[in-house]
């Protein structure tokens, strides 16, 4: 998975690495530059303009640096003055929901779109169309900005981004007598059935739990089914949808998913990559560092390949963004910083730093993106590339909408009904788009 995932998601890059790979990040984004600018002027009905910033789990680990990175923004912009507030990954979604219906949320923040949508219907965020210049916004990839947007509103900057990749094990394949891996998901059900009748081993993994990765759901996408329509209905229930439901339900009675599919998370799914267990991860660019440090010999024998799609040809981004609170006393000031944070040559110099995607236009233009240093042979490299080479046909497959978890729940605990045989395919999807309808309020 991506922007891990980090972003990527669901940056869909999975949620522990997305947030996990936030705290290193942040750490670089800060330390280049001047921010872009805002179309209006800091407030001046203060004598000095505190920021509140929170991000996840970057301390102790990079608390000098940090405030050495602030220090040189309070240094830039006399009178405004940053004060940090690290949170632990685990309880940021909480603290932020607590803040936030207490008016005392922080002013800037570092959220991904998916749960950043679920305050913006609550009209919790600053809306930014009229706060940053078109000129300043056009840096931005356009459909990534789009991500951040929900009733035609912008709620949030987007910061950095990652597309996912699959990761393979060139030597289970081999053994398999497969030449190459997969690009779509019919040649993946067919790599599955090699993989386990020549290896005894599982092609890949894939959970189904609700509250973890949306991989699944954004496979509906990729498969071309429409998920609601733009009354907010359900729009899955079609010949298209019915072969998606098919389709992972003859992989699990067909035991070419692993049983734990049904109850772990991709972090289960990434255990067993390392441990040599599956052929294929799809995950961020990044993890590849992730697999050296944990597992060096499979990393050895690692190799990658596009993100596999389907019939549609999308890719699918992860995004992590900034928001402002509605209710922030200096929301000037804080987009200010949060376009300082997100400009061309900070996201450039943490792309380097982090291997992921920034996303504005300039940042993307730069060489490290196009091509692998002659004679450089390292997989990271090309794999920033591969990634970096998606982004024509990526999109955030399942856009900022309000109550996505009950949607996903509604899918994936209906399917895992199919999968065990307690509903047919047809019952179960018919099911799941009631229950939408249903707990929506649609």
């Amino acid at each position: 998975m991506s922007m891990t995932k980090r972003l990527v998601n669901r940056l869909q890059p999975s949620k522990l690495i997305i947030l996990t790979l936030l705290g290193f990040v942040l750490s670089w984004v800060v330390s280049c530059g001047s921010g872009n600018v805002a179309t209006q002027a800091p407030q001046s009905n203060s004598n000095s303009q505190e920021i509140e910033f929170w991000t996840m789990q970057l301390q102790p680990e990079f608390t000098d640096f940090f405030n050495q990175k602030i220090q040189a923004f309070e240094k830039e912009n006399p009178g405004m003055k940053v004060n940090w507030v690290d949170v632990p990954w685990s309880a940021m979604e909480s603290k932020i929901l607590t803040s936030v219906a207490a008016k005392t949320a922080p002013d800037v923040v570092n959220l991904n779109p998916d749960f950043a949508s679920v305050l913006a219907g609550r009209n919790a965020w600053l809306t930014l169309d009229n706060k940053i210049s078109p000129e300043v916004r056009s840096t931005y990839l356009p459909n990534i900005w789009q991500a951040s947007t929900l009733d035609g509103k912008s709620f949030g900057i987007p910061w950095y981004l990652t597309t996912r990749v699959t990761i393979y094990n060139s030597d289970l394949l081999k053994q398999a007598g497969v030449a190459k891996p997969p690009a779509t998901y019919a040649e993946l059900a067919q790599v599955a059935k090699q993989v386990k009748e020549k290896t005894g081993k599982y092609a890949f993994f894939a959970t189904f739990v609700p509250e973890d990765s949306s991989e699944v759901l954004q496979s509906f996408v990729q498969m071309g089914v429409t998920l609601v329509n733009d009354k907010g209905k359900a729009a899955f229930n079609t010949p298209a949808g019915k072969a998606a439901f098919q389709y992972w339900v003859d992989l699990y009675k067909q035991e070419l998913l692993p049983q734990e599919s049904l109850t772990q998370g991709h972090r289960h799914g990434i255990e067993m990559y390392q441990a040599g267990e599956t052929a294929l991860l799809g995950t961020g660019a990044e993890f590849l560092k992730t697999i050296s440090t944990n597992a060096p010999e499979i990393a050895k024998v690692s190799a990658v390949a596009p993100e596999i799609t389907g019939t549609t040809g999308k890719k699918n981004v992860a995004v992590m963004n900034l928001v402002i609170p509605k209710d922030s006393d200096r929301p000037d000031a804080a987009i200010k910083f949060a376009l300082f944070v997100t400009n061309s040559d900070n996201q450039l110099a943490f792309a380097k730093a982090a291997n992921v995607l920034p996303s504005t236009i300039p940042a993307l233009a730069d060489s490290y993106f196009k091509s692998v240093p002659t004679g450089d042979k390292s997989e990271m490299d090309r794999a920033r590339v591969v990634s970096a080479s998606q982004l024509k046909q990526a999109e955030v497959l399942i856009p900022a909408m309000e109550n996505i978890n009950v949607l996903k729940r509604a899918i994936y605990e209906n399917l895992q009904a199919a999968m065990l045989g307690e509903k047919t395919v047809d019952a179960a999807i018919a099911d799941a788009a009631k229950e939408w309808d249903a707990k929506a309020g649609k």
